[in-house]
């Protein structure tokens, strides 16, 4: 775990823009320091800001915003697919998760990614080509050391 992150690993983190982010630290729902002209946050943080209901509420929001923009997408020119992936997972596999899925859509174009983690749930969404998403998808089954399923 990091000692703390930048207001760029928090927009990863939340799926809220800088400038949203920037907004909440003036208005004080958001505590940070600026270091060397940099804001950072802590953990502890990071958890007091997505406590806050109306956060909570606009980071789920945007992470479900690919499935809504998809489904408002009558006139697709192109098969697509969109997936949502639920797996109970304590913190390891939410971690192995999350760098596979990550480490997949940063290779693949046209892929829209989100991840969310609670305690003992992560959730996947991708969307993109549906080719390119049944990749990602296969490549995650074929593993042998993915979450729930014994090395043999």
């Amino acid at each position: 775990m990091k000692e703390f992150y930048t207001l760029n690993d928090l927009a990863m983190i939340t799926s809220l823009t800088t400038r949203t982010l920037r907004n909440h630290l003036r208005q004080g729902t958001l505590s940070g320091e600026k270091i060397d002209g940099i804001w950072t946050f802590t953990d502890e943080q990071i958890q007091d800001f997505l406590a806050l209901p109306a956060v909570r509420q606009s980071v789920e929001a945007r992470r479900n915003a690919p499935v809504f923009d998809f489904l408002a997408d009558n006139h697709k020119r192109a098969n697509r697919a969109c997936v949502i992936l639920d797996y109970v997972t304590d913190d390891r596999e939410a971690k192995a998760l999350s760098r596979f899925y990550c480490d997949c859509a940063n290779r693949a174009s046209g892929i829209e990614l989100r991840i969310g983690n609670t305690p003992g749930h992560t959730r996947v969404i991708l969307s993109g080509g549906e080719d390119t998403v049944m990749d990602i998808l296969e490549a995650y089954y074929r593993r042998s050391d993915r979450p729930g399923i014994e090395n043999p």
